[in-house]
């Protein structure tokens, strides 16, 4: 995946600023910034949730940029929400379900509802199959949301602070879960503000502030850079 120059205005606000970045099969990649600095915006524009003011969204020397969201899902580029987002009038395994119909491979009927349950045991859902979405707890719907993206058999997975709000113990679980999808020959770009899962999961790390790239490198490299370290913690830490 190649971004490059990729802008995106609100009107008089730049949310994305000229940034310049490729990801490597097979990698994980972390995309790292302050609250506001532009991390779920440039999610949206390689989902095709948003459209870029400008610059390129390239996959597999193919440009996706200014494509639907279903065009891009059928691409193999699956996103999970920071905010989570089911069907509110389906069940889980319905959930589920539309994320194997609409994905990477098309799978239907007898095919996709095995997939989707398939998916469900992995991530311990398998006794909420025909529950409410509302009724789900919240580290439920995370899994969920992850189940759901997971459904489409995507090349590339968008996990935007996938591992926020869980337990010591879950999170242990969410790593080594990143970890195998890897192993698995997924490609994965990381927004997270857990370093312990950050250091531990991504090959290589992007850092944004106002945004704009201010950083690449490994995670050790990233963590330790003067501006990094200013846009997270102010000028007196730096």
């Amino acid at each position: 995946l190649r971004i490059e120059g990729l802008t995106r205005r609100f009107g008089g606000v730049v949310a994305v600023d000229n940034v310049d970045f490729e990801v490597r099969r097979g990698e994980i990649l972390g995309l790292m910034g302050a609250n506001g600095a532009g991390k779920t915006t440039l999610f949206g524009l390689i989902a095709g949730n948003l459209r870029p003011s400008a610059g390129a969204i390239t996959c597999e020397d193919r440009r996706i940029d200014g494509l639907r969201p279903d065009q891009i899902s059928r691409l193999g580029i699956a996103r999970a929400f920071q905010i989570v987002r089911p069907f509110p009038g389906l069940s889980v395994l319905e959930n589920v379900i539309a994320g194997a119909v609409f994905g990477h491979r098309k799978r239907w009927g007898r095919d996709a509802e095995n997939h989707a349950r398939a998916i469900l045991q992995r991530l311990g859902l398998e006794t909420a199959l025909n529950v409410q979405t509302a009724n789900l707890t919240y580290v439920d719907q995370k899994r969920l949301e992850l189940a759901r993206a997971l459904a489409s058999e995507p090349e590339v997975l968008l996990l935007d602070e996938w591992l926020a709000g869980l337990n010591p113990t879950e999170l242990d679980d969410g790593i080594a879960l990143i970890r195998d999808l890897r192993t698995e020959g997924c490609t994965i770009i990381l927004v997270e503000h857990v370093m312990d899962a950050i250091r531990s999961l991504c090959d290589r790390c992007v850092v944004m502030n106002g945004g704009r790239k201010i950083a690449e490198g490994t995670p050790d490299d990233v963590l330790s850079d003067r501006d990094v370290v200013r846009a997270y913690l102010g000028d007196d830490v730096a």
